[in-house]
């Protein structure tokens, strides 16, 4: 039979091997101590005193996204760029800066875009609501002279909500715009340029959407492993966004699909590179 001293030394290994898994299983695969986690990079970011617009914050994703900012308080500067002057009543609002432009001359408000360190698109109608010119005209049109702007105005780093499935050469219009002016803000070469592709999003929005209403409804009755795979919350979606924006990053151009923005609307540990 083993010593004491056997039995000693075996149950040393076994402790320091069970403290080595669990500090793996904390960090994450592929992580190593000198990989900050969310919080420090949220920190880290804050400091560094940026500016930010957002263009669509009247929209769900925009309305969402903006809560979350103003929550973590990441920037020293948050402004919104639209068609028209939104209200607020909470107090965290209240240093929140409003430039009124008119989409159709966008040329005449380059002022509004200048000075931002960071841009967030969610800027978007329906082709039920705009007919398919106004659809094309605001998805792809608004977005593009805003990016051409955003990136005239000093703007280094430009997020553009999408949707899955976007493709320049698909036969369905909304895919199709989607994807050809994901392609077309590509080519301004921004530092770093973040696409990110959710599946149908799951939101209480103000204005009637009666087919969204019902895919939300349907989503809502299947297992949570398959509707996460086509579907995401607002929310989640939102602090994916953020999430992304504070880790560091060596690619110009990424996207994100809606796998991707789960993983990363719901992590709170070290993030993957």
């Amino acid at each position: 039979m083993p010593g004491p001293a056997a039995l000693s030394a075996a149950a040393a290994v076994a402790l320091v091997a069970a403290l080595l898994l669990a500090w793996r299983e904390e960090a994450g695969p592929g992580t190593g101590p000198s990989k900050p986690k969310l919080p420090k990079l949220r920190e880290d970011f804050k400091m560094q005193n940026k500016s930010v617009f957002i263009l669509g914050a009247s929209g769900e994703s925009g309305k969402v996204l903006l809560k979350e900012i103003l929550e973590q308080n990441l920037f020293a500067r948050v402004t919104l760029i639209g068609r028209r002057e939104l209200s607020f009543e909470e107090e965290a609002y209240k240093n929140v800066n409003q430039e009124v432009v008119d989409f159709e001359k966008l040329e005449d408000y380059a002022s509004a875009f200048q000075g931002h360190d960071v841009g967030f698109c969610c800027l978007g109608t329906t082709r039920s609501k705009a007919g398919a010119e106004g659809f094309v005209r605001v998805d792809r049109d608004y977005v593009l002279k805003s990016a051409e702007l955003a990136k005239s105005g000093g703007c280094k780093h430009f997020n553009l909500l999408s949707s899955k499935g976007a493709d320049k050469s698909s036969n369905f219009l909304y895919l199709q715009v989607k994807g050809e002016v994901e392609a077309r803000v590509g080519e301004l070469k921004f530092d770093r340029y973040s696409i990110f592709r959710p599946g149908v999003l799951l939101c209480n929005r103000q204005e009637s959407r009666p087919g969204e209403w019902l895919i939300r409804k349907f989503f809502g009755f299947l297992p949570d492993s398959w509707a996460s795979g086509h579907s995401v919350p607002v929310l989640t979606l939102a602090r994916a966004m953020l999430n992304n924006m504070v880790r560091p990053s060596d690619k110009q151009m990424e996207i994100l699909d809606n796998k991707a923005i789960h993983e990363l609307g719901k992590a709170h540990g070290v993030l993957k590179p």
